[in-house]
Order: structure tokens, then sequence, then C-alpha cells
């Protein structure tokens, strides 16, 4: 098992192509400005020693010494030992509605950044619970199976978008349809699948579909994204706007979030709706009626040890950073001989 601990770090690695751009602009305006003083071929006898590998040389260094301690403050750890360990919690699925409405921008950035945005810091907040994602539109269909890997959970939720499913609507029931096979242990007390869509379902049975999760012990918790006035549904190319979507007579489609259907959903299965637009409220929510829950047992593999690896990069680095002191910038013997950047 491989972890990154702090990806932030990452951002130090942007300082390399600055520190290239410096040296290549440094380097134009000394030429610039040698060229005032003294002709080319008269500088290179005043400066027979000067060495433009050497320059270049020290540059490479420099970039490796800032990969190294970037990798190091990242501080990469590798699983060593696998063991089978107990834990309690409930298992959650989410069902993300990724249909073309979820492209409307009446809740920024739009529905599903939002919707993505929600699961995530819902699932930021888990402690030992289980976790699966399904993604919807005119169907369903599975994303990840009931898992403990929340950094897996958050990785599949991030890829997913409007263009994963051709067939278009917002088939509610088969979402829910769907979620039942999830929950394959009959000793599982608490199921949870949570909802998160605008609510514009185009078929009669999302509320049949409630029922017969009900029976199975599914509470169904929704979240709504969007707003009740509705807006536009947006048809990009390179992330700029061309034009909106249109019905057959030419008119600009509105989507508009359908809370009542949400709400219905919710109260079929004893569970309760919220509208999404405060992200913390829902979170916050959500955790309390998984609290008051009772827990179920259960054994997942997991990796308990980890061995931290900064400490190899960062010797790297100090490595690379006691060469750059050795190395001066003046040509050696072996190196001239070779004339790699043919230098007279």
């Amino acid at each position: 098992m491989f972890e990154l601990e702090e990806k932030i770090y990452f951002y130090v690695l942007l300082v390399i192509p600055v520190l290239v751009v410096a040296f290549l602009i440094l380097s134009i305006w000394r030429k610039k400005t040698q060229k005032q003083f003294a002709d080319h071929k008269l500088l290179q006898r005043l400066t027979p020693e000067k060495s433009v590998f050497k320059l270049v040389f020290k540059v490479v260094l420099w970039s490796l010494v800032i990969v190294c301690f970037a990798i190091g403050l990242v501080n990469p750890k590798f699983g060593t030992k696998l063991e089978t360990v107990k834990r309690e919690g409930v298992d959650i699925v989410f069902a993300v509605d990724v249909s073309k409405s979820m492209l409307a921008e009446d809740i920024a950035p739009n529905r599903i950044e939002k919707s993505k945005q929600l699961v995530t810091q819902i699932i930021n907040n888990l402690a030992s619970d289980r976790v699966g994602i399904i993604a919807y539109a005119g169907q369903a269909y599975p994303q990840l199976p009931i898992t403990t890997d929340y950094a897996s959970a958050k990785m599949f939720l991030q890829n997913m978008n409007t263009d994963m499913l051709s067939s278009q609507g917002t088939a509610i029931a088969d979402a829910i349809e769907m979620a039942t096979t999830y929950f394959n242990d009959e000793e599982q007390s608490n199921r949870i699948l949570v909802i998160i869509s605008d609510g514009e379902d185009h078929s009669d049975n999302a509320i049949e579909a409630a029922i017969n999760a009900a029976e199975k012990g599914i509470k169904i918790f929704t979240i709504g994204v969007g707003k009740s006035a509705g807006g536009p549904i947006p048809l990009k190319r390179n992330g700029i706007i061309q034009s909106y979507k249109k019905d057959q007579h030419g008119e600009t489609v509105i989507t508009k979030l359908n809370e009542t259907v949400l709400r219905e959903i919710a109260t079929t299965t004893n569970g309760f709706y919220m509208n999404g637009k405060n992200t913390q409220q829902v979170v916050d929510a959500v955790k309390k009626r998984l609290l008051a829950m009772d827990k179920k047992e259960f054994e997942t593999k997991q990796y308990t040890d980890f061995d931290h690896q900064f400490q190899w990069f960062l010797g790297f680095g100090l490595f690379f950073l006691f060469i750059d002191v050795l190395v001066s910038e003046k040509k050696t013997k072996w190196i001239k001989q070779l004339n790699l950047f043919n230098e007279k």
C-alpha cells in the first residue's frame, strides 16, 4: 500500500520552471550586457575557463534538490503489514446524479461539482463506516462497491462527470434498485442510501422503488442541489459556454430543483431531505444521524504499519546540494575535451 501524506507540497515543484526561466533570462541578459563591453571572441580569451556546461549542470542539480525536498515534504509511505481489523460502522451508498441537468450553474460552481463536494465532505467526516458509489442518469451504473478505502472512493468520485453515461434522464428508481444489491449482508441493521440530485425524475416509479428499499431496511437520505427557480443547461467547448440547451421548439430549457420528489422519497424510508446549498449544514445533519444509529461490527483487511520514506528523498536532496557546492563554474579538463556545447 502506497500513501502520500501531504500532497499539497507538490506545489513546491512549481519553483523548477521559475528557476529555469530565470536562468534563461539571466543568460540572455548577460550575453547582451557583455556585448556592450567587448567582442565575443575577446571575452572567450579573457575567460577561457568559463564553462556553459557547468552553469547548466548547476541548474539541473538545483532542480533535483527541489524535486527531492518536495517529495520528502509530501512524505510517501509504504504499508508493510496487512492485518484483519474489526471495525464498527454503517454501510452508506452514495447515488450521484450525473445527468446533463446537473451542469446547470444555479448553484456554484454547478450542480455536479457541488454534489461531488458534498459527498467528499461527508466521507471526510466518517470514522469507520463503509461506503459505495453509484452514478446514474438515464440508467444507474455501479462506480465503487462497498469499501473502507476512502481514498479510492474520493478518487472515483472526482472522475465522475455528465459525459460518463450515454443515456440521459434522471432514473432515481434505477439508482435505488441498484443500491439494494450493494447491501449483501443480511445482518446489517443500518443501511443508508444518500441520493444527491436535482430531483428531475422523468419516471413515476421512484416512490415505488423507495417503498421496496424501506422493506429491505434501507433508509434514504436525499440532498437537493440547485434552485427551485432553476437555470439553463450550458453547452461548453473548452470550458467556454457556446450556447444553452434548447427544446424541440427552440426554447431554452430551464431545469429546476424538484424538492417534492426528493422529500417524498426520503419520507417513505424514514430518512430525511436537505437542500445542499450549505455544505457544512448537510455534513453536520448526516453526521448527527449516523452517530445516533447502531453500528455493526465487521472485519476488513487494511495496512496497519506504514514506513515513512521521506528521509531517503531528503538525503538525496542534501547529496545533490553537496555536489553543487563542490562543482565550480570553471571548466574541467575532461569536460573541456568532450566539448559538449561546442565551446572553443
